[in-house]
């Protein structure tokens, strides 16, 4: 072989004429004492891929933390890739990811919420304080809201909720090792019972009630979908009805709206008036399983539920429960439906809707906690026992989370259509001593802020669209001379840039660009005002569409707060 022709060679077979270099396994190796923890953990759960995160909560819950090692055991544990176990893992606040040569999480954590109302009484500062007093082997994080706006501020204290914080509280609870949900008292089972419960689903699954005349109440009493969209619930339960089977139903639990906290309400006094509902509902579509999908934030309805189902006769559906793990935008259905699969809570694009794709790929029927809450009374009841509520010509009931500066915060069950001056005046005893009506919210974070001299707009479904506002889920924030419209539209947009999902570029960048622009001493109006045009034109879901709802408001109604004083000065 002549020279050149072996050089030929060599270049096209670099390995041949010399020692093969031993063989390394390739990608992310499992270290041992990791699958055997993991491996532990699962025990004889299936490794379904729509499990995900649950195994993730049971990493967790028992280490607190979820290491490197663990993620790459637990994608081999399911078969699946590592890159799809850490993308889903990571987009979820409540998953402390601690990566390789990263210190491990000190063993108790305590979360201050930061969202509008607990701010407004203190939240920051009260994180501030417990960030510099905590001591070693404690994390001090702030949260979005968590859902107790009317005992704001709050703090967690591992999964133990401190109401109406404050340091010394907060400290005593950490230092006692008191870390554990704490479940009020509630109607369980035998008492529901007691009470007539179930006899009306009973009635429904042996033909004595036929689904039409029940469907006929739904839609005679005009009962809406309370989670904030208001679809009719009727026409929701025909559409999924009307798809070929098989048939899913998945609840949405996911109570994140900055300012709500009725769902919780409803599920820590009377959770079988939902889990009836739910089961009605489940019976009319013919759904073989049921899908609860609860916010993290609810640890103590988590365990009323868990309770309560064991407690129901067999029959019906297959019901699971599914813990989110705070993420905001898994309150928008189709990223609910995503992260029920075990995936990232991403928006799906629509068509098709989940009445015809929806969990699985099946048609599903997702309804609100409160609205499945309703449907018993309805029927027992009538129509007109429904629609014999409300005020300035509208009909029906409200729940409204009352929070900020009134002096009897909390849920408030309302006639539909009651004004915010009743509200304050006839349910919630007037405003907090030494404050005035400044402003308010009618609907959480994405409902807009409307002036105190606007007090006389009825709070229901469609009464506030023209004012660039909507009611949503009906969480009502009140805020007095003390507070500052323009700061408060600046904690919902950063509340926002942390909460988007990072999917669409208009709400991505849109949110982090407003909250920026917000910040100066004064505001751009223009561009601001072009930059809520886009969000709400090219975002994929209601969060980035809503966003800027706030901030257009404050641009609207609120002119003199677009320069502080000292710049004014």
């Amino acid at each position: 072989m002549s020279e050149d022709v072996h050089k030929v060679r060599a270049f096209e077979h670099p390995g041949e004429g010399r020692k093969r270099a031993k063989s390394t396994p390739k990608g992310r190796q499992v270290d041992p004492a990791a699958a055997h923890e993991v491996e532990a953990l699962l025990g004889n759960r299936p490794r379904q891929r729509d499990l995900l995160i649950e195994y993730l909560h049971l990493i967790q819950d028992t280490y607190h933390q979820i290491s490197a090692a663990h993620l790459a055991a637990l994608a081999d544990e399911m078969k699946l890739s590592f890159a799809e176990v850490f993308e889903t893992a990571t987009f979820y606040a409540h998953f402390d990811i601690v990566k390789e040569g990263e210190p491990n999480v000190p063993p108790l954590t305590i979360r201050v919420c930061d969202s509008l109302t607990c701010a407004m009484l203190g939240g920051e500062r009260l994180l501030q304080e417990l960030q510099s007093k905590a001591g070693v082997g404690v994390r001090v994080v702030r949260a979005p809201c968590v859902g107790r706006c009317d005992t704001a501020p709050a703090a967690e204290v591992g999964h133990n909720f401190v109401d109406h914080a404050t340091v010394s509280k907060v400290l005593a609870a950490a230092k006692s090792g008191d870390t554990h949900t704490h479940v009020p008292d509630y109607v369980g089972y035998d008492a529901y019972i007691a009470d007539g419960g179930y006899k009306l689903l009973s009635r429904l699954r042996s033909g004595a009630l036929p689904k039409e005349d029940l469907l006929k109440s739904l839609d005679d009493a005009s009962l809406r979908g309370l989670g904030g969209a208001g679809f009719p619930t009727g026409r929701k339960w025909r559409s999924v009805l009307g798809e070929p089977g098989p048939r899913l139903m998945a609840v949405n639990g996911d109570e994140g709206e900055p300012g709500t906290f009725k769902d919780r309400y409803y599920l820590e006094t009377d959770p079988h008036r939902f889990l009836e509902g739910m089961l009605i509902g489940a019976h009319v579509v013919e759904a073989t399983d049921v899908y609860i999908y609860l916010r993290d934030e609810y640890p103590a309805s988590r365990q009323i539920l868990e309770t309560e189902i064991a407690k129901l006769p067999p029959g019906g559906p297959t019901i699971h429960m599914r813990r989110g793990a705070g993420a905001y935008i898994c309150g928008e259905e189709s990223s609910l439906l995503e992260s029920l699969e075990g995936k990232r809570g991403l928006p799906r694009h629509k068509p098709p809707y989940p009445f015809q794709v929806g969990l699985f790929g099946l048609p599903t029927l997702i309804n609100n906690i409160e609205t499945l809450w309703w449907v018993r009374d309805i029927v027992e009841k009538g129509a007109d026992w429904w629609k014999g509520h409300g005020r300035n010509d509208r009909h029906g009931l409200r729940s409204y989370s009352v929070s900020g500066r009134v002096k009897n915060p909390g849920m408030k069950l309302a006639p539909a259509g009651v004004t915010v001056r009743e509200l304050i005046d006839e349910f919630c005893g007037g405003m907090a001593d030494g404050h005035t009506f400044h402003a308010y919210l009618p609907g959480g974070a994405s409902g807009g802020i409307l002036p105190a001299d606007m007090d006389d707009i009825p709070l229901d479904f469609g009464t506030l669209e023209k004012y660039g506002c909507f009611i949503g889920s009906a969480a009502v924030i009140i805020l007095s001379q003390a507070d500052s419209v323009r700061e408060a539209a600046l904690n919902l947009m950063k509340f926002f840039e942390d909460e988007s999902c990072g999917q669409c570029t208009p709400c991505r960048a849109g949110t982090e660009k407003a909250a920026l622009l917000m910040q100066r001493p004064v505001w751009n109006q223009e561009l601001l005002g072009q930059l809520s045009q886009a969000m709400r034109d090219a975002s994929i879901c209601g969060l980035g569409q809503a966003a800027s709802n706030p901030l257009t408001s404050v641009i609207k109604y609120f002119p003199e707060e677009f320069v502080p004083k000292e710049a004014a000065e």
